[in-house]
């Protein structure tokens, strides 16, 4: 990666140019969606696009240098991360963050985009609070990326990304209605984001969520941003317009900062019943930002086309267009981790089911992601170490199933699991070789997950005493069906007159009292006999 000096403004015109004939030739692009029907408006067709603004997962914020940025995400006293040009104190000049540029790059490229071998960097004016130089370094007119893709999770259906841009973000804003006055907090001042604008190719409120939610997990996969939605990482802004069918594009409006994926949902139809209300009525639709109010479920209008600031756009003048090699390209690429679409691919091939794919990647999505790229190990990279020489079916029956079924049962996740890659295969081994039944095994399992246990499976199963029974113990098993059979008279009953369901009823009450150390199979045919024979 190299920084020279050079005008960028003979390039920002050529884009201009083509930024026209794009938008010129929209009004046809969009019409090659097939057809579908909305049983919620009839006769209108909805044109969804999204701008993401996804938070960069670095050390260091954007511009300032060596300073360490801590997280957003932590409970840090107001203005305590702040460095002197996050401050725009005179005198401060920017200092390029690289490691925010390679994510940038690494997410670029997990979008099938086109990193431009040159981009620069513009100043973008307004004044507001939160803003303390009056304006915010963007990419508006030389972006690190363009073009690009992202198939959604359900249907067929994929959604082309216009642009991808670094910029920085504002500080943090709080109105405290008490006293009247807002309060402003710079950690947050200058930290990395990454725009990244799609074309208006979705068609329903549905598609925006799945493009969102699949946009947050391709981010975690590369480990370029967090995606949390709750914590203020990823923001939407959602554009959205109505027409008739064959019509051309109705006037769209923006809905700005839209935190959750339900509220980008609700935010789309809330909007969608507003235009055609409007337009059934005669009136029409002004373009216009409006906002969204989560109590009352439908939107607001903040401004007009006509109040909008004109934000000025120029070339910063302390930044040098970015000039990125070929090589170093190449050498991000080659450092990719893997992207969920191979992740699910290489799951299948192992004989999984599409459910347990899912399942598996869908908790993968939720895990923890390091600074500057460092992946944390979520789901998959668990069931991938422990899958090695063992059956991948059995291996993800035990972790869907039981692992994470009772984790859910103490309202834990699987980033809470205490138990170890070598603990759970000691574990699974010693039930597939028969040295503890599968009801046991669950009962040990539910023992290191509540005790938080540090001692391996072997040595707790002999201080429980659940070391399966031998062929030698059969007399202790009879005893137990004995027992079973005179507890529950009604059952055995019904086992003798032919209801056989019923048994089960009976093999419980065996495996209650053996503490699940008798062989299930063993316990049914004994039972069977001693009823047959009584």
């Amino acid at each position: 990666m190299n920084l020279v000096r050079a005008c960028p403004w003979q390039a920002q015109y050529q884009w201009k140019l083509r930024e026209l004939w794009r938008i010129k030739g929209l009004r046809s692009i969009h019409r090659q969606r097939e057809r579908v029907e909305d049983r919620r408006w009839p006769g209108w067709e909805v044109v969804v696009g999204i701008e993401v603004h996804a938070q960069i997962k670095s050390r260091k914020k954007l511009f300032s240098g060596e300073w360490k940025a801590r997280t957003a995400h932590t409970n840090d006293a107001p203005n305590t991360s702040v460095s002197c040009f996050d401050a725009a104190l005179p005198g401060s000049l920017p200092t390029l963050n690289s490691k925010c540029v390679e994510l940038a790059v690494r997410t670029a490229l997990a979008l099938n985009a086109h990193v431009q071998r040159r981009s620069a960097f513009d100043r973008k004016h307004y004044f507001y609070p939160d803003l303390p130089s009056g304006y915010q370094i963007t990419q508006r007119y030389a972006p690190l990326a363009r073009g690009g893709h992202l198939r959604l999770s359900r249907g067929d259906v994929t959604v082309r990304i216009t642009q991808l841009q670094l910029e920085q973000d504002t500080a943090k804003s709080t109105f405290h209605a008490g006293r009247r006055v807002s309060l402003i907090d710079l950690n947050r001042a200058g930290s990395g984001l990454m725009e990244i604008v799609s074309e208006p190719d979705m068609r329903s409120p549905e598609e925006a969520g799945d493009y969102v939610r699949t946009l947050q997990t391709l981010l975690r996969a590369v480990g370029s941003s967090d995606g949390s939605m709750e914590l203020g990482s990823l923001r939407c802004d959602v554009n959205v317009s109505v027409n008739r069918y064959g019509q051309p594009p109705g006037t769209r409006c923006e809905i700005k900062n839209l935190n959750s994926i339900k509220f980008v949902m609700t935010a789309i139809a809330s909007e969608v019943f507003r235009h055609i209300e409007l337009l059934e009525s005669g009136r029409t639709v002004t373009q216009e930002t409006r906002g969204f109010d989560e109590n009352k479920a439908e939107t607001f209008k903040l401004r007009s086309k006509e109040d909008s600031p004109d934000y000025r756009y120029m070339p910063d003048p302390n930044l040098p267009p970015l000039l990125l090699s070929e090589e170093y390209i190449e050498r991000v690429r080659s450092s990719m981790p893997e992207l969920p679409s191979e992740t699910r691919g290489r799951l299948l091939s192992m004989g999984l089911s599409e459910r347990d794919a899912d399942v598996l990647m869908t908790i993968d999505s939720g895990r923890e992601v390091g600074f500057d790229g460092e992946i944390g190990k979520g789901a998959v990279a668990y069931f991938t170490d422990l899958v090695r020489e063992r059956d991948p079916k059995i291996v993800v029956n035990w972790m869907i199933h039981d692992l994470l079924g009772q984790l859910a049962s103490r309202k834990e996740t699987f980033s809470d699991n205490p138990v170890s890659v070598e603990h759970m295969g000691e574990l699974i081994d010693m039930v597939q070789s028969g040295k503890v039944t599968g009801t046991s095994g669950k009962t040990l399992l539910r023992h290191m997950i509540s005790r938080r246990s540090l001692d391996c499976p072997s040595k707790l199963v002999k201080e429980l005493g659940l070391v399966a029974l031998s062929e030698d113990d059969s007399s202790m098993v009879k005893e137990w069906c004995l027992e079973a059979i005179k507890e529950l008279p009604q059952q055995a009953e019904a086992v003798r007159k032919g209801n056989l369901p019923v048994l089960n009823r009976l093999v419980g009450k065996v495996m209650k009292l053996g503490r699940g150390r008798a062989n299930v199979e063993t316990v049914r045919t004994l039972l069977l006999e001693l009823l047959r024979d009584s």
